[in-house]
């Protein structure tokens, strides 16, 4: 099997609700919670690394390609794609949902005792 650029990169959205940022990784299926888009993206990035290294060298390994094919389910895909179609027409100018894309960790980082 060949590995294209595109399977390295995760698929990932923000949105603002009740004061509160959500960051959604749609490609594993995770989600973070924070009071600024900067700190939900962050903890987002922190349980990216987490994740990859449990299911790549650590107790779940044996679960792999589960765990790294587990997507988010079909509406929040399509908000992503939304999201990014509403960014290239400029409609999305209050500043309350952004897409972005997050490198898979190729070297998990090793997690601290």
């Amino acid at each position: 099997m060949e590995l294209s650029p595109m399977d390295l990169v995760l698929r990932c959205y923000a949105k603002k609700e009740q004061g509160k940022w959500q960051a959604f990784c749609l490609d594993l299926c995770l989600v973070s919670q924070a009071d600024t888009f900067e700190d939900a993206k962050k903890k987002l990035e922190e349980m990216i690394v987490s994740y990859v290294y449990d299911a790549v060298v650590g107790e779940d390994k044996e679960h792999v390609a589960y765990l790294l094919g587990r997507k988010a389910p079909l509406v929040y895909r399509l908000k992503y794609y939304a999201y990014i179609l509403l960014h290239r027409l400029g409609a999305l100018q209050n500043n309350v949902r952004r897409a972005f894309q997050e490198a898979i960790p190729l070297a998990p980082i090793l997690k601290h005792a």
